[in-house]
């Protein structure tokens, strides 16, 4: 028995432990049992998080006063741009997101079946896809300047026209593009109220703005919260378009710092930085997800009540969902088409082919791979639901979160390390030089793809995975099946339209992936993503428009199948 200490209550309390058996038991909760399932989930966990540790390894390594003259002059307009970035991206998409979502649940009005999936469309168009389309269509002399200047007879200088091309235009930009996180979690979030929640509110008195201020939006918060963190990964990891407008960012610097100034430890502070803001997100997102939760009263589900708008009410609602659809997607996808058709890319044949082969390849082995690993993981959790398994899991679907220029310096890094070891001992006993078989081959990009989207993967797996009930897992070891050959023969079949939805979110990832690809990419290797940047880059627009249309073609896909999955979102909607 433990000893007990008197307490000044005269209360018997069990006297504190020694640190050795605190020590003790937190290694008993944490055991690694040596099986094949939970030495695969460390491997999967070690690699997802051996970048980070590179990265976060070099902090307080020197640079020779690189780091303190970068601190004294960029840092400060970094820190100020990506604040100010994610600060009003933040804020437009949750505004247009919830808005959005919340008229196609609840309100009835013309073009609202229509708009369910179209809102999702702007998820086709990377960031710096519609950088490049709405800087030919908006600049002095695109079509919009030059018609107004027809239209009223105004000559250059006589009028103000704002730049798309500054800090305000990238954020405006980039919010129609990433709403569609907020408003997919909202829609599915106001989909499963319980309808007897909002009949209490009527009954109360509440009209529709004050029943969604005061019960629907509380009930959404963890889905909102959860949303509006999706974005501001996606705006921290952005670099395409920031780049393209001239917006300095934490992205932009650590390209710049490592190919610009030729410094990597100091370009690996920079990338430490956007970590910690990343880490930051995260745990802020976290305690405001645990400091409060809401619960539906009954398990019911009914139809929702639909508010019919009539007059203004309509036709704005009806605006309010094209506009983002319009700036989203229709105005520059309609924009790279007429450039496509017009002018398109001088190298459109065999070269482009090549280019569009490079990004077809790597996106396929790359989805393949993350598929097997997050089938691995979600499985070895489910043989072996221990806390260690559960924190190896955790790890290994952390990568999404994390930047792809963060993730490309800790990759590279390491492998430019051991490239350059290998090559000095085998010049050095055998006289040989094999060159970069590790940082400069397309092995690195696929694992840079794999750490970073890995979680895409993973919690589409682990979705359908838990879908599938343990009585199957006990019947199948009954009739003499190993654990692999239960997941062979009767899970993999039941989970095959999942692994093909999770396949396919990852591939259409990689298609658009910019600042990995660009900083990973071996000489002489372009991609679609790296051939729409590099010809943007050199303002040819018009020639950028092909590979960028084609990245937008293939980003429909997932589009398609998130429209599909949520056709039958609300429980109980297929009822009667």
């Amino acid at each position: 028995m433990l000893p007990l200490v008197q307490g000044d209550n005269d209360v018997s309390t069990p006297a504190r432990r020694s640190p050795s058996a605190l020590l003790s038991g937190f290694a008993s909760r944490f055991t690694l049992s040596l099986n094949p399932w939970s030495i695969a989930l460390f491997l999967i966990a070690l690699i997802v998080a051996l970048p980070i540790l590179v990265v976060l390894g070099h902090i307080v390594m020197p640079t020779e006063g690189v780091w303190q003259h970068l601190a004294s002059t960029v840092l400060p307009r970094y820190l100020s741009n990506t604040f100010w970035l994610v600060l009003w991206v933040g804020l437009g998409t949750l505004v247009i997101g919830t808005g959005t979502a919340w008229l196609v649940v609840m309100c009835r009005f013309p073009g609202k079946r229509l708009f369910e999936w179209a809102l999702l469309l702007p998820l086709a168009v990377p960031t710096y896809v519609i950088a490049y389309a709405y800087t030919d269509f908006l600049q002095v002399a695109g079509p919009l300047q030059s018609l107004l200047r027809e239209w009223f007879h105004w000559q250059v200088g006589d009028y103000y026209f704002p730049n798309v091309r500054s800090l305000g235009g990238a954020a405006t930009l980039i919010t129609f593009v990433l709403y569609p996180y907020v408003y997919l979690l909202a829609r599915a979030s106001f989909l499963e109220q319980s309808v007897c929640v909002l009949d209490v509110g009527r009954t109360l008195g509440r009209g529709p703005w004050r029943l969604f201020a005061s019960v629907a939006l509380p009930l959404a918060r963890p889905a909102l919260v959860g949303g509006v963190s999706l974005v501001l990964m996606e705006t921290l990891n952005e670099f395409g378009a920031v780049q393209f407008f001239g917006v300095d960012t934490f992205t932009t610097g650590i390209y710049r710092t490592w190919f610009g100034l030729g410094e990597p430890i100091a370009a690996a502070q920079l990338a430490a930085c956007l970590l910690t803001f990343v880490i930051a997100f995260v745990l802020l997102e976290r305690w405001s997800r645990g400091k409060r939760r809401y619960f539906h009263t009954t398990n019911r589900y009914q139809q929702l009540p639909e508010y019919r708008l009539h007059g203004w009410h309509a036709v704005g609602a009806t605006l309010a969902c094209l506009l983002p659809i319009t700036v989203g997607f229709l105005l520059p996808s309609g924009i790279l088409l007429e450039m496509a058709m017009t002018t398109g890319d001088s190298l459109f044949g065999t070269r482009f082919i090549g280019f569009a082969m490079n990004s077809l390849s790597l996106a396929t082995v790359a989805a393949l791979i993350a598929v097997g690993l997050a089938v691995l993981l979600s499985y070895g959790v489910r043989l072996h639901n221990s806390p260690s398994a559960r924190l190896f899991t955790r790890i290994a679907a952390m990568g999404y979160a994390i930047p792809g220029s963060v993730v490309a310096v800790g990759i590279l890094i390491p492998f430019a390390w051991l490239d350059n070891a290998l090559n000095t001992w085998l010049h050095t006993h055998y006289d040989k030089i094999i060159g970069l078989v590790f940082s400069g081959t397309a092995f690195i990009l696929i694992y840079a793809y794999v750490v970073r989207f890995l979680a895409v993967s993973f919690n589409a797996v682990e979705a359908s995975l838990g879908k599938v009930t343990p009585s199957m897992d006990a019947a199948s070891r009954t009739l003499g099946q190993t654990a692999g050959g239960t997941l062979r023969r009767i899970h993999t079949p039941l989970m095959r339209s999942s692994l093909l939805a999770a396949g396919i979110l990852v591939f259409v990832d990689v298609m658009k992936e910019l600042p990995a690809t660009i900083i990973l990419r071996p000489f002489n290797f372009d991609t679609l993503a790296v051939r729409a940047h590099s010809l943007a880059s050199d303002e040819r627009l018009a020639e950028a428009s092909t590979a960028s249309l084609t990245i937008v073609v293939v980003g429909i896909l997932p589009v398609i199948l998130l429209s599909l999955a949520m056709r039958r979102a609300r429980p109980g909607s297929q009822a009667e």
